[in-house]
This record gives C-alpha cells, sequence and structure tokens, in this order.
C-alpha cells in the first residue's frame, strides 16, 4: 500500500493511538462515549483525554519525573486559550528540555471533530445515551463532581510544589482540601456537595 493511500484510509486519531504505543485507546473511547463505563464522556472531554494520554506517552517515553496530575496540568498550560503566552513558553522549554519535540507533540494533539469521524466512520459507533433516569443522572452528577475536584487538587498540589521547589514561595509540608458545599437558602443547612447528591436533596424537602 502506498504512502497516500495509508494516509487516505487511516484516521489521525489511528495514526497517533500507533505511533504513541496507546494501545486499546480506540476501545476506551467508544465505551466512554456511548456511556458503557460509568461515567459518558463529550466528544471535547475525548479529546483532551486523548491528547493527555499521548502527552503522558511522550513523557514516559523520555523518561521525565511526573508528579500526579502533572500531565492534566501540563496539557492545560500548553493548550489553555487563557494561560499567558509566557507560562506556555515556559512549559513547552521545559518539555524540550527533556528531549521532547513540542512542535511536532503539538501537531499529533487531535480535536474533538477528529475524535467523531474516528469513531463514526473508521470504529462505526452510534452515540446512545444511556437511560435517561434520576438515578444515573444523579450518579453521572456525583462522578463528574469527584473528578473535577481531584483534578483541582492535584493541580494546586503540582502548582504550589512547583512554586516551592522553585523558591518562589515559602512553604513547608502541605496538603489541599477541596470542600465544595451547598447552603440551602430555605433553612439555612450546609451540605458536602456529593452528600447532598447522594441524599439526594436537602432535609427541609423531604
Amino acid at each position: 500500500m502506498s504512502d497516500n493511500t495509508s494516509r487516505e484510509t487511516t484516521s489521525k486519531v489511528e495514526r497517533v493511538i500507533r505511533e504513541y504505543g496507546l494501545g486499546d485507546m480506540g476501545e476506551t473511547l467508544e465505551a466512554y462515549w456511548t456511556g458503557e463505563t460509568e461515567e459518558q464522556y463529550s466528544l471535547r472531554d475525548l479529546a483532551d483525554f486523548f491528547n493527555q494520554a499521548v502527552l503522558g506517552a511522550e513523557l514516559n517515553q523520555k523518561n521525565a519525573n511526573q508528579l500526579e496530575g502533572e500531565v492534566e496540568n501540563t496539557y492545560r498550560l500548553l493548550t489553555d486559550e487563557t494561560v499567558s503566552s509566557g507560562i506556555q513558553i515556559e512549559t513547552e522549554n521545559s518539555l524540550a528540555r527533556d528531549g521532547i519535540d513540542v512542535e511536532q507533540l503539538k501537531k499529533d494533539f487531535v480535536s474533538h471533530q477528529a475524535i467523531y469521524t474516528y469513531l463514526t466512520k473508521y470504529r462505526e459507533v452510534s452515540h446512545k445515551s444511556k437511560v435517561d433516569n434520576t438515578k444515573t443522572q444523579i450518579e453521572k452528577g456525583t462522578n463528574t463532581i469527584r473528578r473535577l475536584q481531584n483534578r483541582v487538587v492535584a493541580v494546586a498540589e503540582t502548582t504550589l510544589t512547583n512554586l516551592r521547589n522553585t523558591d518562589r514561595i515559602e512553604l513547608a509540608d502541605f496538603e489541599v482540601i477541596n470542600d465544595v458545599r451547598v447552603v440551602c437558602n430555605e433553612c439555612g443547612q450546609s451540605y458536602p456537595i456529593v452528600e447532598l447528591l447522594e441524599m439526594g436533596g436537602c432535609d427541609c424537602m423531604m
């Protein structure tokens, strides 16, 4: 098969999976999109998930030291439009010092449209939501909040550690606590958000 024919019959997502040794990533993307797992991802979430896996694989290949949550934070610093150009350049330079071709890495990141094309055209997957019942939606919401809380804690820990290790702040051993609470304006009772969801609402409404 010629290179031109190969490019026409292979999606970018499939090529990147192969080149970065992402194994069963195709099955994982399919499961997350169709809701076969506890969580059901949007296409944009899947693109971020995929690109973070690409970044993680590249860091592992270069034997770059990784703290918990660092892959997600590094990806954010590379791609988030709200991050300043100075921070992005500093992040790119740090990756380059680890021997990573940052320009090629960013070219290998995929869009949510590429994920959609890969799933529908190359894997022939149709998108079907889980049964829309109360329990499923509460569980989905709870899992999403927990995932985001864990991500916030990981990013905060990584940021504080990096600032401390580069002598930008003074900080001893520390722990980051992310406690999101909901206050009912009817009765004034306060709940941790996950507890409120698991209870099914505020006591005063039951």
